[in-house]
């Protein structure tokens, strides 16, 4: 993904950086020659862009940083799993979350069997579950998650619709970290999560 100058530095070529942010090649070089996006000249006359000159380039534009990224500027990288079956917001809160919070690395799961096998996968620090899914439903997910140790001892914050009181105190029986009924905004998600 990044490529090694003589003195051990990391630094993206142009190409490296356009696949990064997900845009054309042109694109990436259209960013540097506009002064956008910082970068220097190899003696061969290629654009290198150090990895810390990206990710300010991206925060300051909303952009998603990937795990990878965070990872070579040393951001100590959380992961986060959406489990929600309305694929608008659970795409909207990806994308927020990811945009807001350093150090977050997301994954998005649409129903309660592939949450679990995203979770045996990634082991997420973080659980954000809506109760009504399909397949496997939200509360059986959470009792899962608590009895296996395969899921690791993630925080689960509850996000649901549903207006349910006895449901409500099973999950808080299994160590719910927080409970949001819909509607819900994003930045009180982003406030919580920053807690962690």
């Amino acid at each position: 993904m990044a490529k090694s100058k003589e003195n051990g530095a990391v630094v993206f070529s142009a190409l490296e950086v356009a696949n990064i942010c997900g845009v054309v090649n042109q694109t990436a070089i259209n960013w540097i020659k506009s002064s956008y996006l910082k970068a220097f000249k190899t003696p061969g006359g290629q654009f290198r862009v150090y990895p810390e000159d990206l990710l300010q380039f991206m925060k300051g534009r909303n952009m998603r940083i990937p795990a990878k990224l965070q990872e070579i500027c040393h951001i100590k990288v959380k992961t986060v799993l959406i489990v929600d079956d309305d694929k608008a917001f659970n795409d909207v809160a990806a994308k927020y979350i990811g945009s807001h919070l350093e150090g977050i690395d997301i994954q998005q799961a649409f129903d309660g069997f592939e949450a679990g096998s995203l979770m045996q996968k990634y082991k997420p620090g973080i659980v954000l579950l809506d109760l009504d899914l399909p397949g496997i439903n939200g509360l059986n997910l959470l009792k899962r998650i608590r009895e296996s140790p395969d899921f690791g001892s993630p925080k689960v914050i509850i996000i649901t619709a549903m207006e349910d009181t006895e449901m409500e105190k099973q999950c808080r029986s299994y160590g719910v970290s927080y409970l949001f009924k819909k509607p819900v905004t994003l930045p009180e998600i982003c406030g919580v999560l920053k807690g962690f």
